[in-house]
């Protein structure tokens, strides 16, 4: 395909997604993602060619994408924002190998935001939201399974809820799942998660491949009578429920989970490259949000093991 100075940025964004989905096996999400945010700044310009795109053109789209407001707020955060930018970097890269005259993409510099909070359970607090579950049903077993599979394995809840039942290993106590960017990595379980999950599938008498399956609600079944797959939502509220039961003040939710997963690693003398690995990060930059909170836990184990002179 031959290419000009002149090249709608609309049409070429169309190749852009299908390169996405074809050479970079970009998963579903991440291409509508892609596509929402390049359509912003359709929004802001119109259907302009690849050489209207100039420094002063990105410079008003970022005043007019941080005076955006939303349902929720009055302003896109600047992480929202700044993924924008990385669609836009990652659109104009597309464009150099494709050999279309456009900016360069390392021309656009991400704003700059705060440091990532990391919100995680002490032992007592992960101990109490244990507890206020009641496994004397079958949704208080299916939920307790869901809980202590979340902190032993660190998995994201989209993957989760993906799981069928032919998924995992129980008896290795171990299984493959596909990530963001479709990548595959090894998770590791505990003996407790093992066994209640076992726990809950001995429960169990439906036909329905999924690991975890919807109880209540307007539908619980398929048009064929088998249950359906619990939602990634509804996961959350269950999570967040029981955090409320077992008084934590703080929001837990299935990302807490996963950030206690990572911190009780570290804490317990894992190396980051190996946490890295079990959360399936890509970058190790990702991984080290949770640095800052282990920091204090490093001093302390440098005040009481490290020799002290007289």
């Amino acid at each position: 395909m031959s290419y000009n100075i002149g090249m709608r940025f609309e049409k070429t964004k169309a190749d852009f997604l299908e390169y996405l989905e074809i050479e970079q096996n970009k998963s579903q999400k991440t291409i509508e993602n892609y596509d929402h945010y390049l359509n912003r700044l359709i929004d802001f310009a119109g259907d302009i060619t690849i050489a209207d795109i100039t420094p002063e053109l990105v410079r008003k789209w970022r005043l007019w994408l941080n005076r955006l407001g939303t349902n929720t707020s009055d302003e896109l955060g600047k992480n929202t924002q700044n993924y924008h930018l990385i669609a836009l970097r990652s659109f104009l890269k597309f464009c150099a190998k494709r050999d279309i005259p456009a900016l360069s993409a390392d021309k656009i510099e991400l704003g700059k935001t705060n440091r990532k909070q990391v919100t995680y359970l002490s032992f007592e607090e992960l101990q109490s939201l244990l507890d206020a579950v009641k496994t004397d049903t079958e949704t208080g077993l299916r939920d307790k399974a869901i809980i202590e599979l979340l902190f032993s394995s660190g998995l994201r809840v989209s993957e989760l809820v993906n799981l069928n039942q032919d998924h995992i290993n129980l008896k290795r106590k171990e299984f493959t799942v596909r990530g963001k960017g479709q990548k595959d990595r090894p998770v590791f379980i505990s003996d407790e998660a093992a066994d209640w999950v076992v726990k809950y599938l001995e429960k169990r008498s439906d036909s329905s491949p999924a690991l975890f399956i919807r109880y209540g609600g307007h539908k619980m079944t398929d048009t064929s009578g088998d249950f359906l797959r619990l939602s990634a939502r509804s996961v959350q509220r269950m999570v967040a429920r029981y955090g409320k039961l077992a008084g934590i003040t703080k929001k837990v939710s299935p990302h807490t989970l996963r950030h206690s997963f990572a911190t009780d690693l570290l804490m317990n003398g894992a190396d980051i490259r190996s946490v890295q690995a079990m959360l399936g990060h890509s970058n190790i930059a990702t991984t080290q949000i949770y640095t800052h909170v282990t920091d204090p836990h490093l001093r302390d184990m440098h005040q009481k093991f490290h020799r002290k002179t007289n």
